[in-house]
């Protein structure tokens, strides 16, 4: 029953994109047709390219078109190109999932660590440090962090490249951008989340029978708080994988989101269409996996 309630939930947010998204890159001023052809292309050229591409018939029959093509695992081809749209997602997904899931690694070593950290030292000039950096580094903005990564890192020190997919070592400065904004969110829930268990009666009781510290902060405090934990991550996931344009672009990462801009420039619609579709669905399948693994961690919840 969650599952078919959750699946239906799905379904609904996935159709609401479509639309939305199908009915917004229509307003985007500028015709895909003007920009292939140029400002100097005549009439009767305009006419016969926007019907070939189907450009000319209603929204309501394209939209109608789309959607049949899709339900045959059709996303279509590019207006521009002419390259089949599940070969160009085939080749640039993989990219933002690697980098994403990189990211989420950076972000739960330096994030959760430092939680702890924090909350065993709450209200001391350690946990005074953690929470300035964590609320600095939530501060900064991808496309300021990732300038001045690039700057230190590749211009001044030459350490790694500057930009592009050419070198193994290309991934770490984009994949550290988004890595530090994760952590310090990682870093203020796990403090928030230990400190709320940190004086319940069970961890007392487990103090009480002689257990280390260290036991009862990693089998006893932290498994009670990793629910709240457990949500943020798979927010960030979601984000991550839904969030990455402005970091690909920055760093000339060739993955999902820096295709969805380059649509966008060119007015490629069945291209920015299907980037669309498969970001909602990564964050929308990510979001029912955490579901998932929260009812699995808290028993209490599997009932509601």
């Amino acid at each position: 029953m969650f599952l078919i309630k959750k699946l239906s939930n799905l379904a609904t947010v996935i159709f609401g994109v479509l639309l939305l998204t199908f009915l917004l890159i229509h307003l985007v001023p500028g015709d895909p047709v003007e920009v292939m052809l140029g400002e100097s292309a005549s009439s009767a050229d305009r006419a016969a390219l926007r019907a070939d591409l189907g450009l000319n018939q209603p929204l309501v029959q394209q939209f109608g078109s789309y959607l049949s093509k899709l339900a045959h695992g059709d996303f279509g081809q590019s207006i521009h190109t002419k390259t089949p749209i599940i070969d160009l997602l085939k080749t640039r997904y993989p990219a933002t999932v690697k980098l994403a899931l990189l990211s989420l690694m950076i972000g739960l070593v330096v994030g959760v660590p430092l939680g702890i950290y924090a909350a065993l030292k709450a209200n001391q000039w350690q946990d005074f440090i953690v929470t300035i950096v964590s609320v600095r580094l939530s501060a900064m903005p991808a496309f300021w962090l990732g300038p001045m990564l690039m700057l230190i890192f590749a211009v001044w020190l030459g350490w790694l490249p500057v930009s592009g997919m050419d070198s193994s070592t290309s991934i770490i400065l984009p994949a550290v951008t988004l890595g530090f904004g994760l952590s310090a969110i990682l870093t203020r829930m796990t403090r928030t989340s230990l400190l709320e268990v940190l004086n319940d009666d069970y961890i007392r009781t487990a103090r009480a029978k002689g257990l280390s510290e260290k036991t009862v902060i990693l089998r006893h405090a932290l498994r009670a708080a990793l629910l709240p934990i457990i949500t943020i991550v798979g927010l960030q996931m979601g984000s991550l994988l839904a969030g990455t344009v402005i970091t690909e672009t920055i760093f000339s990462w060739d993955g999902i989101g820096r295709l969805l801009v380059e649509s966008i420039e060119k007015r490629d619609y069945p291209v920015t269409q299907a980037c669309v579709l498969v970001v909602a669905l990564s964050y929308v399948v990510v979001n029912l996996c955490t579901d998932i693994l929260y009812r699995l961690a808290d028993p209490r919840v599997r009932s509601v």
